[in-house]
């Protein structure tokens, strides 16, 4: 539990840090203390909405399995089905993908207007991400972005999104393997937006992709090597 506590106090340190990070470099004004304290909040409650461990909680409920212990050991999708539950599996990815997009879409529709004319709004794609992928209930290690990456990118641009969700499932069908097909996926979308979308939406999707391609690394490792499982497939 003191473990918990002090990982809740990093993030928090670390939500209130990028608020001020954000003020220093696009504005002066640090007088509005309970603003600032207010927008550390924000971050954080959209931290811990992604970080809730759905997968973990998920297999266990379906098969009684602690998914840590499987595979490559995280959280995600098809870690969930390496135990054997297509149900579960859905479940996870269906909750994962919500985690993302349904804080986003309650912050834009109850935030104060003055919060998307910050610099501050650009980095609310990323925090929920981040949650799953460094949960503070699990000393900092669980999925790798591609569900909740993609519900987030649902509340900011849906056409994108389900571009996104298109490539990922052509991807898997063809090569059979989930970590390839999120890394064509959000490999491909920054590409896209440059097209048709704006900007600052752009510049937020290379980073988002930049983060999930990091959180890939292992994975990319086997597939460089021919070692990466196929979908479904248990490890030995």
């Amino acid at each position: 539990m003191r473990a918990i506590f002090r990982n809740f106090l990093l993030v928090y340190m670390a939500c209130l840090g990028i608020v001020l990070i954000s003020t220093a470099l696009f504005g002066t004004d640090f007088s509005d203390q309970k603003g600032l304290i207010k927008q550390a909040a924000l971050l954080f409650l959209l931290y811990l909405s992604g970080s809730i461990p759905f997968g973990l909680f998920i297999a266990k409920a379906f098969t009684k399995k602690d998914v840590r212990n499987l595979g490559s050991g995280n959280i995600g999708t098809s870690n969930v089905l390496r135990t054997g539950s297509k149900t579960a599996a859905f479940l996870t990815l269906t909750f994962d993908l919500l985690k993302g997009l349904i804080p986003i879409l309650l912050l834009q529709r109850y935030a104060p207007s003055t919060l998307f004319t910050t610099p501050l709004y650009d980095s609310l794609l990323l925090v929920p991400v981040l949650g799953h992928m460094y949960p503070c209930w699990l000393h900092f290690k669980g999925g790798k972005g591609i569900a909740t990456g993609l519900g987030v990118l649902l509340a900011f641009s849906w056409p994108l999104a389900l571009v996104g969700l298109l490539i990922w499932l052509i991807s898997a069908a063809v090569f059979r393997i989930s970590s390839l097909a999120g890394l064509i996926s959000f490999g491909l979308l920054p590409v896209l937006a440059l097209s048709f979308a704006p900007w600052q939406q752009t510049i937020r999707l290379f980073v988002l992709s930049a983060l999930v391609f990091w959180a890939h690394r292992d994975n990319i490792k086997r597939l460089l090597t021919g070692q990466e499982k196929k979908i479904g497939k248990a490890p030995k």
